[in-house]
């Protein structure tokens, strides 16, 4: 593996030790700074592993919070925390990357007991709005003035709970900015309605080439700004047809590009001044200046160590057991039920590798159905399913597995529906950490009525 350089090593980087120092630079300095925490960041998950892509791809929007923001008295909420190492780099742990998903060392994800700056944790998708929300509503009853950022993926954003926090923020008067991360990919590629809706926004370049020019040359003119107002209103409604965020309630600003960082920080700057609740939409890359990643973003989403001139993960071959995974044979079993039994369909919540399904989904794809990152629809959409016949498997992990698990005993087992969860992941997880742990699988579901659980134990008999 090539030889990494220290922190040291880089002049811009290795001056900051908090943010403080961050805003001392000016503003041409900070796409030189970009490039250095890009380059840093790469030569560090190389050595230890980790989330590479998603960090890849905010290196700009990282730098652009906290140079326009004054964290962390302005709460700095990341949704899961896979994009998260920039963010800890800037915070005062560049110099203890080296220790990054180790023993003693610094967390994969988000901690408060980790830093200050990391204003909640978070493993699991669609929390940050809420989180956000949350604290803007503390901050209003304390009588306490400071922004308060979510920073949300397109494809957490699917899940149900980041849409009840909008419709709850969109009828209150709390300062919240909600920044949309759209690079077109969670772990596995993003599906439904509201992943398509936005890539229809983005595509409508003559929408946003037509309002700024519209402003430039119509913004100076004496009793001109109610007439913009209504027609950028008149012209929301014919190119982007029922406006998502606005009708949520939100001012609703974007696309931008996220990789321009004056652009950036100058659109933050500007909305940094309004108030009420307020909704960025910026367009990045995942992977962001590595090739590999930006050519394959799913499987540079985590990464063992690799040598970053190949991108080879040796250390992940290395680490594979001789036999088949418990992955594995799943993914063979479904694939032999499905072909003795037209009425078996498989769901995952927008884990179609990880949980072993990229075989079925290939052979029966009328019978595979991702949900996106919605585990609780994923369960009641498997009742419904059997409600009329159907044979569904829920291929699903065990840390995502209780984020339903209403929907398991009230939806499935009280109502004693022939439904199979294929539960992976399950015991310690090691390096992700406490927030993915599949420890808790077996006590939670042994007490629900109606079910018949297999733990790693039984397998010899079945």
């Amino acid at each position: 593996m090539p030889y990494s350089r220290a922190i040291d090593d880089y002049p811009l980087l290795s001056g900051i030790d908090t943010p403080v120092e961050l805003r001392e630079l000016s503003p041409r300095q900070l796409p030189a700074l970009a490039a250095e925490l890009r380059a840093y960041l790469l030569e560090s998950v190389a050595r230890t592993g980790g989330h590479l892509a998603a960090g890849l791809g905010v290196v700009e929007l990282t730098i652009a919070l906290h140079y326009v923001f004054n964290t962390p008295d302005d709460r700095l909420v990341w949704d899961v925390g896979h994009q998260a190492y920039p963010h800890k780099i800037l915070t005062g742990r560049g110099r203890r990357m080296h220790t990054l998903r180790q023993k003693g060392g610094l967390s994969g994800f988000l901690r408060r007991d980790e830093s200050e700056y990391d204003a909640f944790g978070a493993g699991h998708s669609s929390t940050s709005i809420s989180a956000a929300l949350g604290m803007a509503i503390a901050a209003k009853a304390h009588g306490q003035q400071r922004e308060h950022i979510a920073v949300i993926g397109d494809g957490a954003l699917s899940a149900g709970m980041a849409f009840e926090a909008l419709n709850h923020a969109g009828s209150l008067d709390a300062d919240l900015l909600v920044i949309l991360n759209d690079n077109d990919m969670s772990i596995s590629q993003p599906v439904g309605a509201v992943s398509n809706y936005l890539a229809r926004v983005l595509s409508s370049r003559f929408y946003n080439t037509m309002r700024e020019g519209s402003k430039q040359v119509l913004g100076p003119l004496p009793g001109m700004k109610h007439l913009m107002h209504r027609w950028e209103e008149h012209m929301k409604g014919m190119v982007m047809p029922g406006t998502l965020f606005e009708e949520l309630g939100f001012t609703y600003i974007g696309p931008i590009d996220g990789h321009d960082l004056p652009l950036v920080t100058s659109t933050l700057q500007n909305m940094k001044r309004m108030r009420g609740p307020r909704f960025l939409h910026v367009v990045t890359q995942k992977g962001k200046g590595y090739a590999p990643a930006e050519g394959d973003p799913c499987v540079y989403h985590g990464v063992t160590p690799f040598d970053q001139d190949t991108g080879e993960m040796a250390g992940k071959a290395a680490a594979k057991p001789a036999g088949k995974s418990y992955t594995g044979v799943f993914s063979d079993w479904v694939c032999d039920a499905a072909a003795a039994d037209e009425r078996l369909v498989a769901i995952t919540p927008a884990m179609c590798e990880g949980s072993g399904l990229v075989q079925f989904a290939r052979d029966y794809p009328k019978r595979y159905f991702d949900v996106a990152i919605a585990e609780q629809h994923a369960v009641t959409l498997a009742a419904g399913m059997a409600c009329e016949g159907l044979k569904p498997v829920v291929a699903i992990y065990s840390t995502f597995l209780q984020r339903a698990y209403d929907q398991l005993l009230h939806d499935v087992a009280l109502q004693n529906l022939d439904v199979t969860f294929a539960v992976d992941r399950a015991g310690l997880v090691g390096a992700d950490g406490a927030t993915h742990a599949g420890s808790f699988d077996l006590s939670y579901a042994r007490c629900v009525p109606n079910m018949a659980v297999l733990a790693p134990a039984d397998e010899a008999e079945c």
